[in-house]
């Protein structure tokens, strides 16, 4: 069936435009989706350009071989002395091409295999070139293009989520066994397993505490696991000692998931988890929390920023984008493939989806982390969890992170403690009480909608204090390591004004 389906790929017609049925509509509730424009993945564009242009000399040559015959046996090319030379250069194009063939019909396939129907991502700016320096480019950064797909489907996947690897699963089966008895018999938790729309099956963990009486159990914590987490030993358990109600799901290819982990598949799986929790478990969208650690971001902001109505975001040692991360632990002479292999396959892009979203948010920092520091656990500023809180907050308010703003605020994300951060804050004299007023004086006068203009008349000292008043309330500072479970006592709701 799968040769089949290459081989229709490989002969089969240029895909161009889905077009919809008068029944169909635009589906409710989600920003974005439902685009009919048919979008190539980046192997298959590039592959089609040059296919394109081998049709395009073909069709020249065949109208011109007249003319061109004469002109060969009037130069005295076309002996046999000089056809076999020839005929082997016009084979070894024609193997070229045919392996350019079998790439694009393997891209449509994955494609058709793994991203069918997906939901919407943010995808990176294409950059805008001429039609023919299109072209030349797409043939000269080819080799490029397929090492990166290769890299991408084989030891680059496995290394940024190694819990889809399958002997790491069954080294951890025993305790991955202990932990689903001990949510299913301690708790009363709900196994279910989500069909997304990529056909990948999802499995999840819910479990329920709205008979409990208490306040927590009214809320869900949807958790979004790290790249070696699986709900059954993972963060969910921080929230279930919170007293929430808790719906943990694994990735795919992860546990009781199918599939694999790219971002498409992610987002296909964060979002029936997402209706399995509106349209079967009852709950609305202003009763969910999305919590989410580690890698674990992109999956959660994707969800915030796809369902705005979503109550608040907690993010505990995540990061703003997966780029410098991986940077860091490749060879420096492999930056532009590493650049191209992310952008194009595993384009993590927490910041860019955070920024679409206007809720509360909080961000949890581990000032010994040693996995999101782009330089060693010692240096706290090297946290690409600082990037994530600066982006947001040059986003909502402006004109109060100006370069004073930005440099008052890095001097207390410098603090590696608390004490050390209560000396930076108490050094600038922050009037909490002052800060509150003059943010709900602007909110209650103007749009609420960010970003915010609120600091644009104001003294120095008032942006340098409002600077870190927020910085202060959107994140919050966990001395211990990237792995560490996060108790209870740390886990809270987000600041609203």
């Amino acid at each position: 069936m799968a040769g089949w389906m290459w081989l229709r790929c490989v002969l089969g017609p240029h895909l161009q435009r889905i077009h919809r049925s008068p029944d169909q509509s635009r589906p409710e509730g989600r920003a974005g989706r439902g685009g009919w424009n048919y979008q190539p993945r980046s192997l298959e564009k590039h592959t089609d350009s040059i296919l394109s242009w081998a049709s395009a000399l073909w069709s020249l040559s065949y109208y011109s071989s007249p003319l061109l015959l004469c002109y060969l046996y009037r130069k005295g090319y076309i002996c046999s002395s000089k056809l076999v030379p020839v005929s082997q250069y016009v084979g070894t194009v024609l193997v070229c091409l045919l392996g350019v063939a079998c790439l694009r019909a393997f891209d449509s396939l994955c494609d058709s295999k793994l991203s069918k129907a997906g939901v919407s991502l943010l995808k990176p700016e294409p950059r805008l070139r001429g039609a023919a320096d299109s072209v030349l480019n797409s043939v000269r950064t080819l080799p490029c293009h397929i090492i990166s797909f290769l890299i991408a489907h084989s030891f680059g996947r496995r290394m940024l989520y190694p819990g889809s690897v399958g002997l790491l699963q069954k080294a951890m089966r025993p305790m991955l066994q202990q932990g689903m008895a001990k949510l299913i018999e301690e708790f009363d938790g709900q196994r279910n397993k989500l069909v997304a729309c990529d056909g990948n099956e999802i499995d999840t963990m819910f479990v329920d505490r709205r008979r409990d009486g208490g306040r927590n159990g009214q809320t869900l914590v949807i958790c979004c696991e790290g790249n070696a987490g699986f709900y059954e030993v993972g963060c969910m358990n921080t929230p279930l000692e919170g007293g929430y109600s808790v719906l943990g799901w694994n990735h795919p290819g992860f546990g009781g998931s199918t599939g694999v982990p790219f971002p498409q598949n992610e987002a296909n799986a964060m979002d029936v988890v997402i209706q399995f929790a509106i349209h079967e478990l009852g709950f609305q969208f202003s009763d969910i929390v999305v919590y989410a650690w580690s890698i674990g971001g992109f999956t959660a902001s994707w969800a915030v920023m796809s369902y705005p109505e979503i109550q608040s975001l907690v993010l505990d040692a995540s990061f703003d984008d997966l780029l410098p991360l991986a940077l860091k632990v490749m060879p420096d002479s492999w930056r532009p493939l590493v650049q191209h292999t992310v952008r194009q396959y595993m384009n993590l892009n927490n910041a860019e989806q955070l920024l679409k979203y206007q809720g509360p948010v909080l961000l949890i920092r581990r000032t010994r982390d040693e996995i999101i520091t782009t330089t060693g656990p010692e240096d706290v500023m090297s946290n690409r969890g600082n990037d994530l809180l600066l982006k947001l907050l040059q986003f909502r308010y402006p004109k109060i992170m100006t370069d004073e703003g930005i440099r008052v605020v890095r001097q207390w994300l410098g603090a590696s403690n608390h004490l050390e951060e209560a000396s930076v804050y108490s050094g600038y004299e922050v009037d909490d009480d002052w800060c509150v007023s003059v943010l709900q004086s602007y909110q209650a006068d103007r749009d609420v909608l960010f970003p915010w203009s609120v600091g644009e008349d104001m003294t120095l000292e008032g942006r340098r204090q409002l600077a870190l008043f927020l910085a202060r309330k959107y994140m919050r500072n966990f001395e211990t390591t990237h792995c560490t479970p996060l108790p209870a006592s740390e886990f809270h709701s987000p600041w609203r004004l």
